[in-house]
């Protein structure tokens, strides 16, 4: 930015200069030719001294004094053709007013457009011509008038090529300056471009801190659904079965190992949800191992008949689909112990090349997967939401078949993605 504010102050130094040197060398020239004029008495002072005032009077109205005429196409032909008349008749009194015919080379390049300009160019150098010849008397006492078309001539294509020249320098400065607008325009919309991504990039951490916040909830609801939910609840269910038993020592003590085993094992998982570690069954075998363990468990506890049948070559997963399937087999079973009054429940984990399916059934009394529950959903309550939210996450799927009286099945198939892979 430094660079470019340099270069548009450079510039505009140049503008200033040039337009200060174009305003006044037009007086300065005048003046010496007057000077030289006056310095050397002639007989045509008066008439030379008169065309000097009239010549400073023109350009003080029209060069100095309306700048806002300058755009004016007739105007500036009009000045034009009576600066060139004025300076012939200074010219054709005395040679040294040459100086002051130069003037109409830059003014013909500032004043006039298109071809327009190097007619202005030719008639500045039949003028300068003359100055070079000795003025008119001159050129008539010595017969000169071959001589003046032939010298204009000459002039005339120097100037024509200088012009051309200093044309193009000056269409060159023009695209550098338009050049410099567009960066500054284009700095300008960068700058704005900037900023504005500064807000949607803040705007972006802050909704990025809040869906983190919305995830760690999510995940610690689905945890506490899958550890400390259902622990309490065969808990409960074992100590409510130990009551029933009070007379029974045998099956007392069975229930309150039950609810004693439970309790560890909900805090363990507890203390391993708080810390964001995979479940203790994961962390000490293979995912086909790991179910099997709850599944034996469960079925000692709930006393139901559960088997895990595995299919396919079973091999190291990624850890969140391994947590995925052993959630979803927890809460599958939970289901059944809750709400099936199932004699048998089958549990098939398949590894397939680009899948894990796992599938539970169970031969309890079924319901309709299509009554709205309590809580609004048509597929279950919570425990089934999180599933589903679970496997939906890793870009797989929830299935849930079950009519009243004909049993429940649920599979949740997702990516085999494997250990180490990006979930």
């Amino acid at each position: 930015m430094s660079t470019e504010a340099e270069l548009r102050e450079e510039f505009h130094r140049w503008e200033r200069r040039e337009t200060a040197v174009f305003q006044a060398l037009p007086y300065l020239l005048l003046g010496i030719g007057t000077a030289i004029t006056l310095a050397q008495p002639t007989p045509n002072q008066p008439a030379v001294l008169g065309l000097t005032l009239a010549a400073a009077v023109w350009l003080l109205v029209f060069h100095t004094c309306h700048p806002e005429w300058h755009g004016n196409g007739s105007l500036t032909a009009l000045y034009y053709a009576g600066l060139i008349a004025l300076a012939f008749g200074l010219v054709a009194l005395t040679p040294w007013h040459g100086f002051f015919a130069f003037v109409g080379y830059p003014q013909a390049f500032y004043y006039l457009k298109g071809r327009w300009r190097y007619v202005g160019v030719a008639a500045t150098a039949m003028v300068a011509a003359m100055a070079y010849l000795g003025g008119w008397e001159n050129i008539r006492a010595e017969d000169l008038w071959w001589a003046w078309p032939l010298l204009g001539l000459v002039n005339t294509v120097l100037a024509a090529g200088f012009s051309h020249l200093a044309e193009m320098a000056d269409l060159r400065n023009d695209r550098q300056k338009q050049a410099l607008a567009e960066l500054h325009e284009a700095n300008r919309r960068l700058e704005e471009a900037l900023v504005e991504n500064a807000g949607l990039h803040a705007q972006l951490v802050v909704q990025a801190r809040e869906a983190g916040v919305l995830d760690e909830r999510q995940r610690m609801a689905r945890e506490i659904h899958d550890t400390l939910a259902q622990g309490l609840a065969g808990i409960l269910a074992q100590l409510q079965a130990a009551e029933q038993t009070a007379d029974e020592p045998a099956a007392l003590r069975r229930h309150v190992t039950n609810a004693m085993d439970l309790a560890r094992e909900s805090l363990t998982e507890a203390r391993r949800t708080v810390h964001a570690v995979e479940p203790s069954v994961l962390a000490e075998a293979r995912l086909p191992d790991a179910i099997s363990d709850v599944t034996r468990r469960w079925a000692e506890v709930h006393e139901v008949d559960a088997v895990l049948t595995t299919t396919g070559v079973p091999r190291p997963m990624h850890a969140d689909v391994e947590v995925t399937l052993l959630r979803a087999a927890q809460e599958a079973l939970a289901n059944v112990a809750k709400h099936a009054k199932a004699g048998r429940v089958g549990l098939t984990l398949s590894y397939m090349d680009d899948l894990v399916t796992l599938d539970v059934r169970d031969d309890g009394v079924g319901f309709d997967p299509n009554t709205r529950r309590v809580n609004g959903s048509a597929t279950g309550g919570y425990g089934l939401a999180a599933m589903r939210h679970r496997v939906q996450r890793l870009a797989g799927r929830l299935e849930i078949e079950s009519e009243p009286g004909g049993g429940t099945a649920i599979s949740a198939t997702v990516p085999a993605i494997p250990a180490g892979g990006a979930p």
